[in-house]
């Protein structure tokens, strides 16, 4: 369908429009979406935008055929590490667990680390079967991020998170399905249609009253959530200055 482009000039983040609903697209392909700090940057303006935009009801995060993002573009990130929680990477977080319209997310192929947990503040989730999900924040020497140490268990019970959050090991789509990690599943070459028009479908209700519905499942545990990403955040920066997580990360760079 015919979009409308609007917005900022982002690096490697691209915004539409179709109807009343902002389409949020990751537009790295040729480094698999691996996020750089402009990247980072360039959704949370995105996020912000379509939050204070009253003519739109509902947003839709989408990455490109074949790879929704690869993480954390480890290069960048040791070489541009943040320095505390008030770093894009941390705003993006925090700019999804508090954006009070419908978020949506559309998955194809990879979706390593953040790639996984931002789908956890999304309202509705679609993937294709080949899709593969991973967070191997331990194997970094690193620890997970986006309050999906509290988050994940919620969702999918601890037995499950302690195997992916812990261990680090993938799962396909079929499994996130399983565990209600994820809404539907969705053949690769209907997903585009069919996420925009589930995301159609929630920006068609009344916004006042999806809006005010929204901060009656969310509001309450947000609090604690917002605590819960501040001390992962903080975990997280101690850990980035160890020998282990270093050594971790320049051994991935290796290969």
């Amino acid at each position: 369908p015919a979009q409308q482009w609007y917005g900022h000039s982002m690096s490697h983040i691209s915004c539409a429009r179709e109807g009343a609903v902002s389409i949020i697209r990751l537009a790295r392909p040729e480094k698999k979406n691996a996020l750089t700090v402009a990247m980072y940057q360039g959704l949370v303006a995105a996020l912000s935008d379509a939050a204070a935009d009253d003519s739109v009801h509902a947003a839709l995060i989408s990455g490109a055929p074949g790879c929704f993002t690869a993480g954390n573009d480890i290069g960048d990130f040791m070489a541009n590490p943040p320095e505390n929680t008030d770093t894009p990477v941390f705003r993006f977080l925090e700019a999804l667990a508090t954006f009070p319209k419908p978020l949506l997310a559309a998955v194809d192929g990879a979706a390593v680390g953040i790639g996984t947990t931002l789908l956890l503040h999304c309202d509705h989730v679609l993937a294709t079967p080949g899709s593969k999900f991973r967070m191997p924040f331990v194997a970094l020497g690193v620890v997970p991020e986006g309050g999906s140490s509290v988050l994940l268990a919620e969702r999918v019970g601890p037995a499950k998170a302690n195997e992916w959050l812990l261990l680090g090991r993938p799962f396909s789509g079929e499994e996130a399905l399983s565990a209600g990690l994820i809404n539907e599943l969705v053949d690769s070459d209907l997903l585009e249609t069919t996420a925009l028009a589930r995301a159609a479908a929630y920006a068609a209700q009344p916004p006042g009253a999806m809006r005010a519905a929204k901060e009656l499942l969310r509001g309450p545990g947000r609090p604690e959530l917002l605590a819960t990403m501040r001390r992962e955040g903080e975990a997280f920066l101690q850990r980035l200055a160890t020998e282990e997580a270093i050594g971790a990360m320049m051994g991935f760079l290796s290969k």
